[in-house]
């Protein structure tokens, strides 16, 4: 419920409110260069960061999914009347058939509990948004960062990066929101590579950064055994001694054409029987 004119923040759907000006300044500076270019920010509860955005000139269409929050911007933000207030899910959304098949970035305070998920949900239109920005917490923020033979280094950081240039900006403490999280914040800022085409099978790609990460203590060559046919020899590869957390990007491209050469010769042999 709004009580005295404010939202009520819900532990079901993940809210931390942001109380500190500074703070929601300096997310909102992180798409001071993409002015002209419609933004789409997720959660944005009783738009402490909208405000900024506003003022700076952007476009913006806020997604929320809390109805009390929905009635407070309503109310309280005259410039976001018509279709800029979206009141649902998301991560169930056609981001493109909401902001007409046209570019645009996300921003937001990301709920905590579906932080992961909204970024792959970007993924999924990584040629539609140029930038994506915001605040999560620390260790998922660090985890999106990641560079190569760090123990943070996880799926997202490889999927990502292998079409953003990920980068990790500044810790906000605690104590900044209501209620006060359990752990400390993080802001990035992820922008578009010059990346169309990874150079192997992107699905492949995909299920192997999955099937490895799932299986990070082993070695990629005890791993990637059950995605390829039964017995079949591997090439010489470096890469097979390693775990995954210690791949770039571009040592996972060339395991999946690994892959995707075992898997075409022993597909070839069969055919020539």
């Amino acid at each position: 419920m709004v009580n005295n004119g404010k939202v009520r923040p819900k532990k079901a759907l993940g809210q931390h409110f942001l109380t500190d000006e500074s703070v929601s300044r300096r997310i909102a500076d992180t798409l001071s260069g993409y002015v002209g270019t419609p933004v789409i920010e997720v959660g944005p509860g009783m738009g402490m960061l909208t405000k900024y955005l506003i003022a700076d000139g952007h476009d913006v269409t806020v997604v929320e999914i809390d109805g009390e929050s929905i009635d407070y911007l309503r109310e309280n933000f005259p410039q976001l009347q018509g279709e800029r207030i979206i009141d649902g899910d998301f991560l169930q959304m056609d981001l493109a058939d909401k902001m007409g098949y046209k570019p645009f970035c996300v921003i937001g305070n990301y709920p905590y509990n579906i932080s992961s998920q909204i970024f792959f949900k970007v993924l999924d239109y990584k040629d539609m948004i140029p930038c994506c920005s915001g605040m999560l917490q620390r260790e998922v923020a660090e985890r999106l960062a990641a560079a190569p033979g760090t123990k943070a280094r996880g799926i997202l950081s490889v999927l990502l990066q292998a079409w953003y240039d990920v980068k990790y900006l500044f810790t906000v403490d605690e104590h900044v929101f209501n209620p006060p999280p359990k752990v400390k914040s993080g802001v990035i800022i992820m922008t578009r590579n010059d990346v169309t085409d990874l150079g192997c099978d992107e699905r492949l790609f995909r299920t192997i950064v999955k099937t490895t990460f799932g299986q990070r203590r082993k070695t990629l060559r005890n791993s990637i055994r059950g995605l390829l046919p039964a017995g079949a020899p591997l090439p010489e590869s470096p890469l097979w001694a390693k775990r995954p957390e210690q791949l770039s990007v571009a040592d996972f491209v060339e395991l999946t054409n690994l892959a995707s050469g075992v898997r075409s010769a022993v597909s070839g042999s069969i055919n020539e029987l």
